[in-house]
């Protein structure tokens, strides 16, 4: 069963393209017809668009891989803020830092920056600064936390991007492409899909159909990661029993041995009985 359906798309109007003087011809096979000089969108193979993106998704977070989310319009910021933070995944909302993927060691950097600031704050050390110190080192905090805090906890490059609005966020689509970083995105029938690894052809200016098509790939990825801690309390459970199940074998195979040996006297000692009473009744 598909994960989101057709009409829940239209309903959201994620078919509404752009106009058809903003079109870019190697979206035409996902448009279905032109209305008004607008293209519509074929809501159909966007389910199926869906569908592939989730399930890659899916694996990605069964593997504990991080997705990085970034939207920067304005559409988009809230309803990606708080489905991203939903699935433990970091994001960018704001403007997309220059340099962020391909330069990520001076991110990192930044990010600690701002570690060290908190750990000045709770140690006492910041109390000893004066008025105008301390105004700048919060000014700095507060910048740092604007542009980098959704994505403190990302301690190394990403897995893969998902990307609203790829025509906009094209400096992000680049640096993924360039560290070969799988990118998947919804894209509108102004933008070029050829750098997208997994595309979902959408209205990306709704924002119900954003929220819609976000929703679909949030569950995706908490499946994925449901089902990984299934697999390592499995696996947990399964090196607890080990040992346990080599005692019992050890035990039961020194029981077998006994039970045969003790078969075997008590065999013998059946004939060494008879083969008594035979010479006692030829001697008679």
């Amino acid at each position: 069963m598909s994960r989101v359906t057709f009409e829940q798309l239209l309903e959201a109007g994620a078919h509404f393209g752009h106009l058809r003087r903003k079109w870019n011809p190697a979206m035409a096979p996902y448009i279905f017809m032109e209305r008004n000089d607008i293209h519509i969108i074929d809501l159909h193979k966007t389910v199926a668009k869906i569908d592939e993106a989730a399930e890659a998704l899916k694996k990605m977070a069964q593997n504990g891989k991080t997705v990085l989310f970034v939207a920067t319009k304005k559409q988009a910021k809230e309803a990606v803020a708080e489905l991203a933070q939903a699935a433990s995944m970091p994001y960018v909302v704001e403007r997309w830092p220059g340099g962020m993927l391909t330069n990520f060691p001076t991110i990192r950097k930044a990010v600690k920056k701002m570690d060290t600031i908190d750990k000045m704050t709770s140690d006492g050390t910041f109390d000893n600064l004066s008025k105008r110190e301390k105004l700048q080192i919060n000014r700095q905090r507060a910048k740092l936390e604007t542009t980098l805090g959704s994505i403190a906890s990302m301690k190394r490059l990403p897995s893969a991007l998902f990307v609203i609005d790829v025509m906009k966020e094209h400096i992000a689509v680049r640096e993924a492409n360039r560290l070969g970083i799988p990118v998947f995105g919804i894209v509108d029938t102004n933008s070029d899909p050829s750098n997208i690894d997994y595309m979902i052809p959408a209205n990306d200016d709704s924002t119900k159909a954003i929220e819609v098509i976000l929703g679909a790939m949030v569950e995706a990825i908490k499946e994925g990661a449901t089902e990984r801690k299934i697999e390592k309390q499995d696996d947990e459970n399964n090196e607890e029993a080990a040992p346990r199940r080599e005692r019992r074998a050890r035990t039961g195979g020194v029981r077998r041995e006994r039970t045969k040996k003790e078969d075997s006297d008590a065999m013998n000692a059946r004939v060494a009985e008879k083969f008594q009473k035979a010479s006692e009744d030829n001697e008679e």
